[in-house]
């Protein structure tokens, strides 16, 4: 049986002399995923970074390599064959070492999105938590098997570099080491978070995501809105009749297409969560002053987070700052909108 307080030990240790100090090394480095930074530039950098560290584990019997097919971005591939190879079951772990961009660099004073800092017992910096910690975590918890002479089935770890993009490449790494990988009998996903600090979680339920730009075009130039508006129609205004086709304005429902069925056993455990974290549940994001979750039916909220799909306009073109706003009816609008 697993040695809780030798875990907590070693697990500890391996954290604050070996985890800590290249993950924050990872932290510096700005490896956006493809979507953001089409030159890739700094991918290989996060990749070698994090390949070296698996290397000097030095984890007995594990086989570590980076795959690179042709225009695609690479991955991690590590192999740790089971204790006892006869009859061994495969677990697949996966993680991703892309980042999203950082919106602003902006950030609160003392900090920046590739500036790593240690405050009151927690890491700030772009990725660290999405996803740079996946590849130390199932090494970690590998090791600590072996330290402590349990025997385990095989391991195959896949650390990919296009997730924040929606993983374009990872089909194609599937396929191109298929035999290598194997057939999992389990699947464990180094990246989705926790409800809080006080006990173990894992995530039962997890929606898709559709991304796409919408882009409404009605003019070749921009013309003076005291000459055109009120005869030609503003794109921004028809970008909004499109967006009513998905999403109900008066209160952000979507359109029955994307719902499902909801299992009955999840909406027991979204009752049982809400129980759980109360109202931290919704108090965890930064409102302003006066401003109010959709809901304060917490098991709802809930099942709206993990089960309904929801909305979001996430960036926007054809639109001049406002310092530079002049009286000008615009030629187009593009959102960037997700769907989840």
């Amino acid at each position: 049986a697993l040695d809780t307080a030798k875990t907590n030990q070693y697990v500890g240790d391996k954290w604050d002399n070996s985890i800590l100090p290249t993950l924050q090394d990872y932290i510096r480095i700005p490896n956006q995923s493809p979507s953001f930074d089409p030159t890739n530039e700094h991918l290989a950098d996060a990749v070698n970074l994090l390949f070296d560290w698996v290397e000097k584990q030095k984890v007995p019997g594990a086989k570590a390599e980076i795959s690179c097919i042709e225009n695609r971005t690479p991955i991690i591939l590590i192999d740790v064959p089971a204790t006892k190879p006869t009859n061994a079951k495969t677990v697949l772990l996966y993680g991703h070492c892309d980042k999203q961009p950082p919106l602003t660099e902006k950030w609160a004073p003392g900090l920046h999105p590739y500036t790593p800092v240690i405050r009151d017992g927690k890491l700030y910096g772009r990725g660290g938590a999405d996803d740079g910690y996946a590849v130390f975590a199932a090494i970690a918890s590998i090791q600590v098997l072996k330290e402590q002479n349990i025997p385990h089935d095989r391991y195959v770890i896949i650390i990919e570099a296009s997730e924040e993009s929606g993983s374009p490449d990872l089909p194609y790494y599937i396929e191109h080491h298929k035999n290598e990988i194997g057939v999992p009998s389990l699947i464990v996903c180094l990246d989705s978070g926790c409800g809080n600090y006080d006990q173990f979680w894992m995530t039962s339920s997890l929606r898709g995501m559709l991304v796409g730009d919408l882009r409404v075009d009605i003019l070749n130039d921009g013309v003076h809105s005291g000459h055109a508006s009120g005869i030609v129609a503003s794109s921004f205004r028809i970008a909004r009749m499109l967006l009513e086709r998905i999403e109900k304005l008066s209160d952000g429902s979507i359109v029955e297409d994307f719902h499902v069925r909801i299992p009955p056993a999840r909406e027991e455990q979204a009752k049982y969560q809400a129980e759980v974290l109360g109202k931290e549940i919704y108090e965890e994001f930064p409102y302003v002053e006066g401003a109010q979750p959709v809901s304060h039916d917490l098991g709802h909220i809930l099942l709206n987070r993990a089960w309904r799909p929801a909305l979001s306009v996430t960036g926007a073109d054809g639109f001049p700052t406002l310092q530079q706003a002049g009286n000008v009816l615009r030629p187009y609008t593009t959102l960037k909108l997700s769907l989840r």
